[in-house]
């Protein structure tokens, strides 16, 4: 029987996500439309030797409860068994990522810092935006070095608006 991803759509006000999990781990919870869908995709599909079959299951409902808690403002942290698919240099990136606590900010210098490797700002901004794990490994907490909104997969208006709302809870 051949490796399967099972994948769901969720569509949320804030956004459309698609939620996949691996042998009973979350390994997919991205943008639906983002512009890096088709090499996101792949890189699981490859990587796990596997292929999307479209079915929800137990771990795909508690993310979903879990986004929904989030958006809510019910939620600060995710508590979810996660596979993260990418190279040794991205998965150390995205590590670093979960270290941005909610309500904070830093750059993308503070992360190359984070993994002890400053020289690889640009780097890290592209493993960054390799994340598949959108809002779940917080990506959209990272901001330029002189404070403005960069890159997001889900898009500026959302970033700024994932900021605004975990700025305005849990005060």
């Amino acid at each position: 029987m051949k490796n399967t991803i099972s994948v769901t759509y969720f569509k949320h006000p804030y956004a459309e996500f698609v939620i996949g999990t691996y042998q009973n781990q979350l390994c997919l919870c991205d943008f639906r439309y983002r512009k890096m869908r088709t090499t996101v995709d792949n890189r699981l599909k490859k990587q796990l030797k596997a292929e999307f079959i479209e079915q929800s299951n137990p771990l795909i409902e508690a993310t979903i409860t879990q986004l929904e808690e989030y958006f809510l403002g019910q939620r600060s942290e995710f508590d979810l068994p996660l596979l993260l698919v990418g190279t040794e240099f991205q998965q150390a990136v995205w590590q670093a990522l979960t270290q941005v606590k909610y309500g904070e900010t830093a750059s993308y210098l503070d992360l190359a810092q984070a993994i002890n490797n400053e020289g690889a700002v640009r780097a890290v901004g592209t493993a960054n935006g390799a994340n598949a794990l959108a809002i779940i490994i917080p990506c959209h907490r990272i901001i330029g070095r002189n404070g403005e909104l960069v890159g997001y997969g889900g898009g500026l208006p959302l970033k700024k608006r994932l900021l605004e709302l975990e700025q305005n809870l849990f005060l």
